[in-house]
C-alpha cells in the first residue's frame, strides 16, 4: 500500500492540491496517492450514496489502519453519521468539516490534537470565516463552491457572482493568521482552459490551494499554484538584498512586507 509518512500540520498549511476520492471506492486510495496530490480527501460525505455511508466507512477505517495517510471528510454535524465518522477520522491526518458554519461545529469535532480543515458552502459560513479560521484546531478553510452557489441560486463557475465570498475567505483567512483558503472544485473534468482559469484566478485571489476532483487535474493545478522561475528568482533578489528595513533592489522599493512575501514564496515547495 501507498501512503504519505507524517503529512503533519504543516503540510497541511503548504500543500496546494487536495484529491477527493469517494469512501467507498477503496481500490482508488493508493491510485490517489499515487496521482501526485499533496493531500488525499478520503470523502465519506457527498461521493457516497446514504445505503454506502457503513461500507465507506470501513474501508476508509481498513486503509488508515494499515498505515495510509490522508484526511478524512465526515459527515455534516446533525447527520446520524457524524459521531461514527468522526471517531473514525480523528486517526486521519485531518478532519474535512462539510458546512461549517460556527465555531461550536468545530468544537463538535472534538478532534484532541487532529487539524480541521474547514469546509464553508453556506453564506452563514463564509460570513462566520474569521471567527472559525480562528480556532485552535482548524488549520485552513476551504471554500465548497458547488453548494455555496445551490443556495444563492447562481451558477458556481461564475467568477463574479462568487468573488465577494472568495475574497472574504482570503481576508478572513488571513486576519485569523490561517493558512491561505483552499478554493472549490472544478467539475469539468475534461476542460483543462477552464480548470486552469479557475485556478489562476484563486491564485491572483490569494488562495493557496484548490480541491480537485480527479487525478486528471492534480498536475496543472501544481503548475498554476507553483511559484514561477521568474518570482523565485525576484524573492531570492529580495531576500539577498535586504534583511530588514527600507531599501531599493532591482530599482523597487523594498520594505519588511516585501520581504515576508519573498520569503512566503520561497517557503512554498510540494509535499516530499
Amino acid at each position: 500500500m501507498i501512503g504519505r509518512p507524517g503529512l503533519t500540520r504543516r503540510d497541511l498549511e503548504l500543500a496546494r492540491t487536495f484529491l477527493f476520492v469517494p469512501g467507498s471506492r477503496p481500490e482508488r486510495f493508493d491510485k490517489a496517492v499515487a496521482s501526485g496530490a499533496d493531500v488525499v480527501i478520503l470523502d465519506l460525505e457527498d461521493a457516497v450514496a446514504p445505503e454506502e455511508k457503513e461500507e465507506a466507512r470501513l474501508n476508509v477505517a481498513r486503509w488508515l489502519a494499515a498505515g495510509g495517510r490522508a484526511v478524512v471528510r465526515v459527515n455534516g454535524r446533525g447527520t446520524r453519521w457524524f459521531k461514527d465518522d468522526v471517531a473514525l477520522a480523528v486517526s486521519a491526518a485531518a478532519i474535512v468539516l462539510p458546512k461549517a458554519e460556527t465555531p461550536e461545529d468545530i468544537n463538535a469535532v472534538n478532534s484532541g490534537e487532529t487539524p480541521v480543515i474547514a469546509l464553508l458552502e453556506t453564506p452563514k459560513g463564509v460570513l462566520n470565516a474569521e471567527v472559525i479560521c480562528a480556532h485552535h484546531s482548524v488549520v485552513r478553510a476551504a471554500f465548497g463552491n458547488v453548494d455555496f452557489a445551490a443556495r444563492l441560486g447562481v451558477d458556481p463557475s461564475s467568477v463574479a457572482a462568487l468573488a465577494h465570498a472568495r475574497s472574504h475567505l482570503v481576508y478572513a483567512s488571513s486576519a485569523a493568521e490561517c493558512a491561505a483558503p483552499i478554493d472549490g472544485v472544478t467539475t469539468s473534468i475534461q476542460d483543462a482552459d477552464q480548470l486552469r482559469a479557475d485556478a489562476s484566478q484563486a491564485r491572483v485571489l490569494g488562495f493557496g490551494a484548490k480541491l480537485l476532483v480527479h487525478p486528471s487535474q492534480v498536475d496543472l493545478v501544481h503548475e498554476v499554484f507553483r511559484p514561477t522561475d521568474a518570482e523565485i528568482r525576484w524573492a531570492r533578489s529580495v531576500v539577498d538584498g535586504m534583511t530588514s528595513g527600507v531599501g531599493v533592489v532591482e530599482g523597487h522599493m523594498i520594505d519588511e512586507p516585501v520581504i515576508q512575501r519573498a520569503r512566503a514564496l520561497l517557503e512554498q515547495r510540494p509535499i516530499a
